[in-house]
């Protein structure tokens, strides 16, 4: 029995029990494009890309107005769809082309999305991709209500991809709810934080990284050692990416998302962490800095003036390099892999992870 990283109803008109169709594409969601040396490669990548974005839109649709306006509103929004595009990636190691492949695909972005409308509330963040925030638009409630919408159809849609592939959804969603749960409890007294913090980013993003390479390599049939090595580096990668939003909260990026929006809303991230280490320890540079993240933050001003400040400590520097670190294993972790096409394009996908920071 694989152990996941760490009824008759219709659905959007579909039947759970039968492979999904598509409806006609409003454009492929991989922010990114498709890493890799091969032209054949992100050919094929892109098309089945593409074919993810229309189902996508499928499952999400609602016959009541409320539900499908409130679960369309993230999909609308864009994204870079990292996780359905490593789906499609580590299936490539097998028969990408199996219709199950692009199926798992769809599951796995349907959890994330369903993941950010409860982290939105409980962070009260006001934008999303750029746009507002569910419960800047419906409320709090509504949020987390179509959120649980958005996590019942994709256990639905797993439902048909079969008992093992329900297993490991199983668990994964315990683990990002394990996850939110000791992020939002903070370390104990006696747990050092840093570790508390990476622990927190294995369960929150790299458990549903790492199932999603673990999709991608087992519908697309490949043996169990394959699946192995690919949840070792999802795993990998999954806590580099969040490592790196990290050290782009304080440059800011091309989501729509502004510099010290984390600091704003007081997220306890890597260089935040590590710069109150540094001013424990008797650094003045750091002790400053963290008077102002202390300090109120609802200026422009005040967080510009906070971000300045982070910036510049050697604390961002080590966190930019952990995630170039973590990045680099996940390269590592392929070592078993045969050389290939799938191989170099998910080593350019953790390349691509850490390379945001520079």
């Amino acid at each position: 029995m694989h152990q996941a990283p760490a009824a008759s109803a219709t659905l959007g008109g579909v039947s759970p029990r039968r492979p999904l169709q598509s409806t006609p594409s409003a454009g492929a969601g991989a922010g990114w494009g498709v890493p890799g040396p091969s032209g054949a490669l992100a050919e094929r990548v892109g098309a089945r890309m593409e074919r993810v974005e229309a189902l996508l839109r499928t499952a999400v649709a609602h016959s009541d107005r409320l539900a499908d306006s409130t679960s369309r509103h993230l999909v609308e929004a864009g994204g870079k769809r990292v996780r359905p595009l490593l789906v499609l990636l580590a299936g490539e190691l097998g028969d990408g082309a199996a219709p199950e492949v692009v199926e798992a695909a769809v599951v796995v972005e349907l959890t994330h999305l369903a993941t950010l409308y409860h982290d939105d509330v409980m962070d009260s963040a006001p934008l999303r991709r750029g746009a507002p925030a569910a419960q800047q638009v419906w409320g709090n409630n509504v949020a987390i209500l179509t959120g649980d919408l958005l996590f019942a159809r994709a256990s639905r849609l797993v439902a048909a991809l079969g008992p093992e592939a329900v297993e490991i959804q199983a668990a994964t969603f315990e683990r990002l709810c394990l996850g939110q749960l000791h992020e939002t409890v903070g370390p104990e007294d006696d747990e050092d934080p840093v570790a508390h913090y990476l622990q927190v980013l294995s369960d929150k993003t790299g458990s549903l990284i790492a199932t999603s390479a673990l999709f991608g390599a087992m519908f697309g049939g490949c043996d169990q050692q394959v699946r192995d090595v690919v949840v070792a580096y999802g795993e990998r990668v999954g806590v580099a990416f969040q490592l790196a939003d990290d050290v782009l909260d304080l440059l800011g990026d091309d989501s729509g998302k502004r510099a010290g929006t984390d600091l704003r809303e007081r997220v306890p991230t890597l260089p935040v962490l590590l710069a109150r280490d540094a001013a424990a320890s008797g650094d003045e540079r750091a002790a400053a800095a963290v008077a102002l993240l202390d300090g109120p933050l609802d200026a422009d001003e005040e967080l510009a003036r906070a971000v300045d400040a982070l910036r510049t400590l050697p604390s961002t520097d080590v966190a930019r390099a952990r995630a170039q670190h973590c990045a680099q294993e996940a390269v590592d972790a392929l070592a078993p892999l045969p050389d290939g096409e799938a191989k170099q394009a998910l080593a350019a996908f953790a390349g691509a992870i850490a390379d945001r920071t520079r």
